[in-house]
């Protein structure tokens, strides 16, 4: 099925939605058109008890090279226009971070300044072999605003997410899985395939355990242990409460199969 995005396309099978950025002559840039929408998509994909992954990733050569620089010239008028433009985009990629159901990114190409920092927001990041990751917003004389000055330093530590932003420097998929940014690498033309794969290998485990994961584990990262802690006993608890927990536990016990409900 595909949605009348302007610049989204949206297809839903197997319980899986792939949502693609189709800007490819403009490299899939983000201008507030693609932002607004993805947090129009995201919405919508909350709603749809048929979809329990996403898979998001971009048109032709790239992931999405960047945010849209006319715009962001256009706003640098005052501070206050800039600052609404990261706040609006740090937005919607915070519910896409805090969204209960997978969100993998599939990185087929250049995921660079706010492409990278979207990547970032996705639960899991799986990158073709052209791909190529950079956050060159101090080239611009700006920084990343989207979230990349901190969610960087929190996959991959501060000193290398500071050289990084420090330097403009891209690097590619192999030197991204090292330090932690990509969780795999494949063949571009195994990209779409693996990243469906890892959904259904997810799929397969109850979907109130994958949100409450999800919750304990974004909402956590910028707790103190005790705290971060503390939520997750919450959680446990939580989805310790559900019929999904006793199907798991008894399919367990009379080795079969479980069958989840999501309840």
């Amino acid at each position: 099925m595909v949605t009348p995005f302007a610049t989204l396309i949206l297809d839903v099978a197997d319980q899986i939605a792939t949502l693609t950025i189709n800007r490819p002559d403009k490299l899939n840039a983000l201008n507030r058109v693609v932002i607004d929408e993805l947090g129009q998509a995201f919405a919508h994909l909350e709603t749809r008890d048929d979809v329990r992954a996403v898979i998001l990733t971009g048109a032709g050569r790239a992931f999405v090279a960047g945010a849209d620089i006319g715009e962001i010239a256009e706003a640098a008028g005052t501070a206050a226009g800039l600052q609404g433009v990261a706040a609006h985009g740090s937005a919607v990629f915070t519910r896409i971070e805090r969204f209960a159901k997978p969100v993998i990114a599939a990185v087929n190409g250049f995921a660079l300044g706010g492409g990278f920092e979207l990547a970032l927001a996705c639960h899991v990041r799986l990158a073709s072999t052209h791909a190529k990751f950079g956050l060159p917003e101090a080239r611009l004389g700006l920084i990343p605003g989207y979230g990349g000055t901190q969610r960087l330093p929190r996959l991959i530590g501060q000193g290398r997410a500071l050289q990084l932003i420090l330097t403009g420097d891209q690097v590619d998929a192999e030197t991204a899985a090292r330090l932690g940014i990509a969780n795999e690498v494949v063949a571009p033309d195994m990209l779409p395939e693996a990243a469906r794969s890892l959904a259904k290998a997810m799929l397969k485990n109850g979907p109130l355990a994958l949100a409450h994961a999800i919750a304990a584990v974004t909402g956590g990262a910028a707790l103190p242990l005790e705290a971060a802690l503390a939520l997750e006993s919450e959680h446990f608890g939580a989805v310790g409460r559900t019929a999904d927990m006793r199907e798991g536990t008894t399919a367990f016990l009379e080795k079969r199969a479980p069958t989840f409900r999501g309840a």
